[in-house]
């Protein structure tokens, strides 16, 4: 006979293979499923990503520098560590990946008056107008994947994500001094 599909957890296999697991402590199931959501719910982010850079030609990451530009210029550009911290990523991945956008004239580049290290980011007209044109249709779909959610209580999600990615830099640092 085949094998039945498992959903949710199961305590009481899992309490018999003795020691703790990666969460320890309290909650430990409930704490490895969110995880495991957590993981899910970026790998869907990640194909609507890519499907949107598609519609330019560019890669998702490309897609995400974009996305980062639009919304941390102020009208003066935005320096390639800002992007990279905000991405995740080393420095020299933005400096890369923007000239390739540069050079398809996605974005400009230029160097910061005050540092001439320091290079200033920020989307054409060009970038601006494609994205105001996928504007109601990326409204459509975020109105269909939070559509449970009221203002509220998706501002308490987010405003709980962001503590718990606190939580999670603070203890990828824990892991890395070895605890």
């Amino acid at each position: 006979m085949g094998q039945e599909i498992r959903k949710g957890s199961d305590t009481s296999r899992r309490t018999g293979r003795g020691g703790l697991n990666e969460f320890g402590g309290k909650n430990q199931d409930v704490a490895r499923q969110l995880a495991w959501e957590i993981a899910a719910i970026n790998v869907h982010f990640q194909e609507i990503r890519y499907f949107w850079a598609k519609t330019l030609g560019i890669s998702g990451p490309q897609w995400m520098i974009l996305m980062a530009l639009a919304d941390l210029d102020q009208g003066e550009g935005v320096p390639v560590k800002v992007v990279s911290k905000m991405l995740h990523v080393d420095p020299s991945f933005v400096t890369t990946q923007s000239k390739m956008l540069e050079k398809k004239g996605f974005m400009r580049r230029k160097t910061s008056e005050e540092d001439a290290r320091v290079v200033q980011m920020s989307l054409t007209d060009k970038t601006y107008k494609h994205i105001a044109g996928l504007a109601s249709e990326q409204e459509e779909l975020n109105n269909f994947i939070f559509a449970e959610f009221s203002d509220r209580e998706l501002s308490d999600l987010a405003d709980k994500l962001a503590a718990l990615k606190n939580r999670l830099e603070k203890a990828s640092l824990k892991v890395a001094m070895g605890l």
